[in-house]
């Protein structure tokens, strides 16, 4: 058997309306419509197994969201070949769209004046889906999402983490192998993204659903997603682990020390040195240059030291770096 979600050189070109400047280039458009043609997306290819949380990003006009409408059955390529489930999504989207489900955080599917659960219902009916899986899932999601006291209220009354778990639930009712998440936090409070991470990840332990993430929250992406996709320029520039992309990209790194007692540490090589605090201070070194355990070994027989903590290099700056045109 091949792999959930394969995608082979993958192209989309769009015909773009130029006119010249002002009214005088408006009129000439009239008669004789000028276009150029934009490639969107350039020969990508990947494979996504079942049961993987990717999260597929790119700067804006990258060419993700072309690629997710293509994989979700809205556009169809000029080039190239995919195929979904089974399904090439283009051609057979009538049959294709109940396997899949997507959430869209700045739209929602929920009727506005409705109650949560006549929308709930209303998705039954639609999907047709039978009485008692539309029972179970609807009582599974709701109780993991807590979602018991505002099942009755008018969706315009609900905030907008109860708004973004019930858009959660009514992509799941029909029990799709696919779900596509575009920008699933956005605007929800701390705690409520937290609730919505830990039910997504948990779910995807239980069931082994399939989750693809388009989102400029990277916090969203490190908290669910094993593995990254990066599009820029309709082209794929990276497809790996976040810690891959950590060990490939990221020379800086940090580490944070505090002492036992307020102390001066005196200069080292290739290692610039931060105060956070009286006790606390923090070590920033290239990896071509510094060993880090070196460096731990070095610190712990100079000097009192209190506790060692290896800091991560931040994901956002190495995408920043990434969307800045650096290689990876």
């Amino acid at each position: 058997m091949g792999s959930l979600i394969e995608v082979r050189d993958l192209s989309k070109t769009f015909k773009v309306s130029r006119r010249g400047k002002g009214i005088p280039g408006m009129v000439a458009n009239l008669f004789v419509p000028r276009y150029e043609k934009r490639q969107a997306v350039k020969e990508v290819s990947f494979d996504i197994e079942e049961g993987e949380m990717v999260g597929f990003i790119g700067p804006n006009g990258a060419g993700k969201s072309t690629t997710i409408k293509m994989l979700s059955g809205i556009l169809y390529p000029d080039s190239g070949s995919l195929r979904v489930a089974g399904y090439v999504p283009y051609r057979q989207r009538r049959d294709y769209v109940s396997k899949i489900g997507v959430v869209f955080g700045q739209k929602s599917q929920l009727q506005w004046d409705l109650p949560v659960i006549d929308s709930f219902e209303l998705l039954k009916a639609i999907y047709r889906i039978p009485g008692e899986v539309y029972r179970r899932n609807l009582e599974r999601y709701t109780e993991m999402l807590n979602m018991g006291g505002f099942l009755n209220q008018p969706v315009r009354q609900l905030s907008l983490g109860q708004r973004m778990r019930a858009d959660i639930v009514a992509a799941l009712l029909h029990s799709p192998r696919i779900v596509f998440f575009d920008e699933p936090t956005i605007g929800v409070d701390v705690v409520g993204k937290e609730v919505i991470r830990s039910f997504l990840r948990e779910l995807n332990a239980r069931d082994r659903l399939t989750m693809i993430f388009t989102t400029h929250d990277m916090q969203d992406i490190e908290k669910t997603c094993r593995r990254l996709l990066i599009i820029d320029g309709g082209s794929k520039v990276y497809d790996g682990s976040l810690e891959g992309i950590r060990a490939k990209y990221s020379a800086v790194r940090q580490l944070e020390v505090e002492f036992a007692e307020s102390l001066t540490v005196l200069p080292m090589e290739h290692v610039t040195i931060q105060d956070l605090d009286a006790y606390k201070k923090r070590f920033l070194f290239e990896s071509a240059q510094v060993e880090i355990q070196d460096l731990m070994n070095r610190l712990l027989s100079e000097y009192p030291v209190r506790d060692l903590n290896i800091t991560e290099p931040a994901i956002e700056g190495i995408i920043r770096r990434i969307y800045g045109g650096e290689e990876v």
